[in-house]
């Protein structure tokens, strides 16, 4: 997706060989606009899946998974990574490992929102090591709820997580694919959509 490429470029910084921030317009300020044309374009790409849901993780999944959620006309669910006092209704839980803050959470979805009846469409900012996503589709199959795809802002291409994914015999369509942070230069290569 050209807008994102562009903006990856103008306004993303390489902080390491496997870290890229984009805080100014994806994961703390968030463009709207941009946001916007991503889960316009995630939706069209999954628009003969019959998504009944579009699921998520707190936080910088929110935006862009509340967009897809209502380009497709359906709910969007956010999996927390914290259980707050209102949650008091069972709940479906899986361990992940953020690879960008070095800590595993465990993150849950109240059952009452997730079904066997479900058809979802996962949606994150990035996908790495796939820890994230993987999470996630623990979390739906539990529930019974089917996968259709992952949509995904920002594939790190030079990381496994596109391969666990697909090794789940599940779509991974990613708007920007990075296939190196070398030397501080961000290095794409086609994207899927």
């Amino acid at each position: 997706m050209k807008e994102l490429t562009d903006r990856i470029k103008n306004n993303g910084r390489v902080l390491g060989e496997g870290v890229l921030k984009v805080d100014e317009f994806i994961t703390h300020q968030v463009d709207p606009e941009l946001m916007d044309a991503m889960g316009k374009r995630l939706a069209e790409v999954f628009a003969d899946k019959k998504i009944t849901k579009v699921v998520t993780i707190e936080a910088s999944g929110i935006a862009p998974a509340v967009y897809a959620a209502q380009a497709l006309k359906v709910p969007m669910i956010f999996a927390r990574k914290s259980k707050s006092l209102t949650m008091d209704e069972e709940l479906l839980t899986a361990s992940v490992y953020s690879f960008t803050k070095q800590v595993t959470s465990t993150i849950s979805i109240s059952r009452k929102f997730l079904s066997a009846e479900d058809n979802v469409l996962l949606v994150d900012d990035f996908l790495a090591n796939g820890q994230a996503a993987k999470g996630l589709i623990e979390l739906c199959q539990q529930a019974g709820a089917s996968v259709a795809g992952i949509g995904i802002l920002i594939e790190k291409s030079f990381q496994d997580g596109r391969q666990l994914i697909e090794d789940m015999d599940i779509p991974v369509v990613s708007l920007a694919r990075i296939s190196s942070l070398h030397d501080g230069k961000v290095t794409f290569i086609e994207e899927d959509a």
